[in-house]
């Protein structure tokens, strides 16, 4: 693995220059190193974030924020992202299963259609880990608690988080003490054929006393997966994928012997296998300095969609149609260095060094989209098509941060963000067996070609200024300063109108850049040490970029043209205004702790998904406006000893001000979205309710019991569900643990979707596609479906 030799020079000068820091850093008063900072148990319930740059109560935090601590993360059986959606309110997630990390809506900000294939990069919003912004669904492992963070977050972090940001605040190293702990799970899947399992452990291991210590956090996680794919062709260009002439979509596919000699099944296919390792040494060389040089990596795979045909072919809801297997491997690796020094009683210095590097292959069944291209493919009997796709992201990113510790009436933070990401992928549909029998020597069987690298960079500049004139009353302002250059190199060719081996590509370098200035106003105000209020006006973006098609050349030759007009070639920042106004409450001493609020997004200059003129490839274009407008809510309740009630509620209109002309694209045509269609992808209402109770049964010895409800409500898969567009219904879930814990082993029984569930959360393509061309069903259009019942015990030991 080959890192650039820039980035290495970068991160040695950092090094350097942080080792020299050390050196010569006087001793100073040490405060509490922010992402260290556990949630204090017992019954008081107090939550310390971070999520201003300073570790206070999560009660005093003047925004938006759920925390989900460690003890909810294992109670609730949450791996990854996937899952934290039914405990937050304000957020969607679509699980599309392993072959993503699922798309994630927040406050309705999605004007996307939904899809089988969940998304692999969101720049809606951010995800960080510990200092470090990402882009992959890491697990849930050593977790000390995870932050959500709603609205535009610009001026305290260095992602532009236009809708918010997610954090993982991960246990650090500690030099005082050796600990570890091992967890294990195994489990059984409903509409499965085989035992789902994991096991994850974590160890720290101070190495000198008070000085290095290291933390290390692995595991391996297993499932077993649901969807059979039953019509795999035997041989791709020889077997037939559809033997018979049915007579509608839901017709037979062909007889059994058809079938059995034409076709084979694999069963379970949507598996997941997911090794994950976080490696954390913490160097403490001196009173006040906190230095974490950190490696994480993660590999996920899997051999198909979480997903069905929509009945195509009387297949089942756990059966999917296609004609190939569709393989997807995830791996990340991630290096970074984190300091935190504090300069006397001013301010404390953050730095966060990292790079990331992502490889990202896989295979989809393409034949239906050839075929629908109408270029008379079908006539070939036995034609199938499949996908070859592999993408390297790259990216290395910087912040530094001032927070100021002086006190007084005046509190600042001040920081500094510089990001490159670049990518680099191929692409190729390959048709066996068509070649030959259209008498085209093209032995690769390549039938359309394609390659993008690009390169993006973002620089900025952000801070906050807090005024409080009195204890109870706080003041703050903040801006952001920024800007980005993006340059893209890419291109398509027909190799089966080309000689072999050739592969020449009509390829396109093109670039563009912009700037701008975000803000924030925030006003909080404690009429008691127990009730605040506070009020939020904010501004939030998203850059810019080139499309990676290849341009047009004009006037368009004759036969077939893949490429974009002037118009088509580049997108602008897309931005909203953020009005929220909430108040948190303990009450009842204690008993009764929660937040609400309510806010209104403004959206404009919608980045949208579009297609070009010529060859119907996707673009990104921009167009519209869009309102969100809503409620959310939290609260825990502990009213009597053992006892602890969790709800959460969060309603969202999010719809469309104005016309966006030509948007919904479906087969052979397209329709106008209108000014009050409601967006895709996010739910209207949404919420949950969890029980949980504590019974000391003995010395040392305790029974858990735990009940959950989540509600998630019906979602759009397209704009106003028009252009042939559905409303997916909406689903309650129920899953329910009891564990008996004893000194520091707890074992525990569970149930996730106690009544096995059945429920769409997300469709690929639309329900034109379901049609028949010559003869052949097209088995285009998808259903993501539930993650069904799974029934499993698992135990964790501390030592």
């Amino acid at each position: 693995m080959r890192i650039p030799a820039r980035t290495l020079l970068l991160s040695a000068s950092a090094m350097a220059c942080l080792a020299t820091g050390l050196a010569a850093t006087p001793a100073f008063a040490q405060s509490a190193a922010p992402q260290a900072d556990p949630a204090p148990s017992g019954d008081s319930g107090e939550i310390i974030v971070t999520a201003t740059r300073r570790a206070i109560s999560l009660q005093d935090v003047p925004v938006n924020i759920t925390a989900v601590t460690a003890d909810s993360l294992k109670n609730q059986r949450v791996d990854d992202i996937r899952s934290l959606a039914a405990f937050t309110p304000g957020l969607t997630i679509q699980d599309t299963g392993p072959r993503a990390t699922g798309t994630i809506v927040m406050r309705g900000l999605s004007a996307s259609d939904s899809s089988t294939f969940g998304d692999n990069g969101n720049n809606m919003l951010a995800t960080y880990l510990g200092e470090i912004p990402l882009y992959q669904d890491f697990k849930f492992i050593d977790m000390n608690r995870v932050e959500v963070l709603l609205g535009p977050q610009g001026t305290l972090y260095g992602v532009g988080t236009m809708a918010g940001a997610i954090r993982y605040i991960p246990n650090r190293p500690d030099p005082e003490k050796l600990e570890a702990t091992l967890h294990a799970r195994a489990f059984t899947e409903a509409h499965s054929h085989g035992l789902g399992y994991s096991v994850d452990w974590a160890v720290n291991v101070p190495i000198v006393e008070g000085k290095i210590a290291l933390r290390t956090a692995s595991g391996y996680y297993y499932d077993p997966g649901f969807i059979d794919y039953n019509y795999l062709v035997n041989t791709p260009g020889v077997s037939t994928p559809q033997p018979n002439q049915p007579s509608s979509f839901f017709g037979s596919l062909g007889t059994p012997d058809q079938l059995a000699a034409n076709l084979h099944s694999v069963k379970d296919a949507n598996f997941e296998k997911t090794f994950t390792t976080r490696n954390q040494l913490g160097l403490f060389p001196t009173e006040g300095v906190k230095v974490y040089l950190s490696y994480v990596h993660q590999e996920t795979s899997t051999n198909g969609r979480q997903s069905n045909g929509g009945g195509v072919f009387g297949t089942g809801k756990y059966e999917a149609p296609w004609r190939y297997l569709e393989p997807a491997n995830r791996v990340t690796d991630l290096w970074s260095a984190e300091a935190e020094i504090e300069l006397g009683d001013i301010a404390e210095l953050v730095s966060a060094t990292a790079f990331t590097l992502q490889n990202n292959t896989s295979s989809v069944d393409v034949t239906d989209l050839l075929i629908d291209l109408d270029y008379g493919y079908q006539l070939f009997p036995q034609f199938s098509g499949y996908t070859k796709q592999k993408a390297r992201n790259t990216q290395f990113n910087q912040e530094l941060r001032l927070v100021s510790k002086h006190g007084g009436p005046f509190s600042w933070t001040l920081g500094g963000f510089f990001n490159r990401q670049k990518t680099d992928s191929t692409y190729r549909e390959i048709v066996p067996g068509f070649p030959a029998w259209a008498g085209i020597d093209r032995p690769d069987q390549v039938e359309y070609a394609s390659y993008v690298k690009s390169n993006t960079k973002e620089e900025a500049v952000f801070g906050e200024v807090t005024y409080s004139p009195i204890k109870a009353l706080s003041f703050t302002a903040g801006g952001r300063y920024y800007k980005y250059d993006a340059f893209v190199d890419g291109g398509q060719a027909l190799p089966l109108f080309q000689d072999y081996p050739q592969i020449n590509f009509r390829s396109r370098t093109g670039a563009t850049k912009d700037s701008g200035t975000v803000w924030k106003f925030n006003a909080s105000y404690k009429f008691s040490p127990d009730v605040m209020v506070y009020a939020t006006y904010s501004k939030g973006y998203r850059i810019g970029g080139v499309n990676r098609v290849a341009p047009c050349v004009l006037p368009l030759p004759p036969g077939q043209n893949l490429c974009a007009l002037p118009n088509e070639l580049t997108y602008t920042p897309d931005t909203v205004k953020n009005k929220e106004l909430g108040i948190r409450y303990t009450l009842f001493g204690g008993k009764l702790r929660g937040n609400l609020s309510i806010f209104k997004v403004d959206w404009d200059g919608i980045q949208l998904d579009g297609l070009t003129t010529n060859g119907a490839i996707g673009i990104t274009v921009n167009g519209g406006k869009a309102i969100s407008q809503g409620v959310e809510l939290n609260f825990t309740a502990k009213p009597v000893r053992g006892l602890t009630i969790n709800g959460s509620y969060s309603y969202t209109d999010a719809h469309l001000t104005e016309d966006v002309p030509g948007l919904l694209k479906f087969r052979h045509g397209e329709e106008d979205a209108k000014a009050g269609d409601r967006l895709p992808g996010s739910t209207k209402n949404s919420g949950s309710i969890g029980v949980t109770y504590e019974h000391e049964v003995g010395l040392d010895q305790t029974i858990t019991a735990n009940w959950t409800t989540s509600y998630t409500g019906d979602i759009l898969s397209r704009v106003g569900a028009r252009g042939f567009g559905e409303r997916l219904p909406a689903y309650t879930t129920h899953r329910a643990s009891i564990g008996y814990t004893v000194g520091k082993i707890d074992t525990r029984l569970y149930i996730d979707n106690i009544f096995d569930k059945f429920a769409v959360v997300a469709v690929s393509n639309d329900l034109s596609r379901r049609v028949t061309v010559d003869g052949i069903v097209s088995r285009y259009y998808a259903n993501s479906i539930l993650s069904p019942r799974k029934i499993g015990i698992e135990t964790t030991i501390k030592f």
